[in-house]
């Protein structure tokens, strides 16, 4: 099993979004050294949370301030792009930093509804035809024509150049069948809402048909994970994301607080109850604890790589979370 990051950039309570990007760099080349695969960059607009509103820009730095880990987007919210620029954009990359750079995509808007139409300029957003939209893009960085005519004399710059891997993201299953018939990596965001089954896994496989992107299946799985050298640790730093889980259930983004006004936040009962429920979503405990529970679900549901996200309110408890993985399961 590959062992892999997704990051937000998370804007904690008393730092600022150039502390995150920053704090991004750090773990990209910290994750390099420990043998991590790669590192995805997440896509969020609208929010004071997160800073990684254009990962296809931190992706481009990464790049340069790292060696070989394989880097990219997790993923392009493509319902807000043209087909011609995300091939433009990751072909571009791919010439930067040739077998290093991963084009993953999501259907989701990856913000609010003001944030979706500040995306479209206040039109009406362009949410339907999402895989036809896919498939033209990947026509395009594979130098191919789209029978639209508009793209007969307009191929996507710089040509010729080394294929990104592509992924198709998802949450629910619904994109399992598209992503294998496209023949991409199928990437499942089990920290969203802790749905992973062996049915849609095998229906991926089922239907997976080898392409210029991905010759075989290849299943990545992301869970949410706080661990520390004790249980009683672990549990500390994790409060914080348990009350981010519950705030975004009200209706509220808030940055992540510190582990100490965390507990300092009253909770009610029926707040305790919502966040023992939410930890089918946010894995806590020990690294033992924690690697024995991801060899587990990797062996039940037969995934290839688990790209983990730690959003700690300091960015040394955040690469401590990765370093005390990487020495159980790398």
């Amino acid at each position: 099993m590959r062992l892999s990051v997704l990051d937000q950039a998370p804007v904690t309570a008393g730092h600022t979004g150039e502390h995150a990007l920053n704090s991004a760099v750090e773990l990209a080349q910290v994750a390099e050294e420990l043998g991590y695969y790669r590192m995805w960059m997440a896509e969020h607009h609208g929010g004071m949370s997160f800073a990684s509103s254009a990962p296809e820009v931190i992706t481009a730095y990464l790049a340069a301030k790292t060696n070989k880990i394989r880097l990219g987007s997790g993923g392009i919210m493509m319902m807000h792009y043209s087909p011609l620029k995300m091939a433009e954009v990751f072909k571009t990359l791919s010439a930067l930093a040739p077998g290093r750079i991963d084009f993953g995509v999501g259907r989701a808007p990856g913000g609010d509804a003001n944030a979706i139409y500040a995306m479209s300029q206040g039109q009406k957003p362009m949410m339907d035809g999402l895989y036809e939209k896919l498939d033209t893009t990947l026509q395009l960085i594979k130098d191919e024509a789209p029978e639209e005519r508009w793209y007969k004399n307009t191929p996507a710059a710089p040509t010729g150049v080394s294929l990104p891997e592509a992924w198709l993201l998802g949450s629910s299953g619904n994109s399992a069948v598209q992503a294998g018939r496209m023949g991409l990596g199928y990437s499942f965001a089990q920290f969203f809402n802790g749905q992973l089954s062996v049915d849609t896994l095998d229906t991926y496989r089922q239907h997976f048909t080898p392409s210029d992107f991905m010759e075989k299946p290849d299943i990545s799985v992301t869970y949410l994970v706080t661990t520390a050298e004790t249980e009683e640790e672990a549990e500390y730093l994790a409060r914080p994301s348990d009350l981010s889980r519950l705030f975004l259930m009200r209706g509220q983004l808030r940055q992540l607080l510190s582990p100490e006004a965390a507990h300092d936040y009253p909770l009610t009962e029926v707040d305790k109850i919502h966040i023992a429920n939410n930890r089918a979503i946010h894995l806590v405990g020990t690294p033992k604890q924690i690697a024995e529970q991801l060899r587990d679900e990797s062996e039940r549901y037969g995934f290839d790589e688990a790209m983990i996200c730690s959003i700690q309110h300091k960015q040394e408890d955040r690469l401590n979370v990765y370093r005390l993985l990487a020495n159980e399961l790398l």
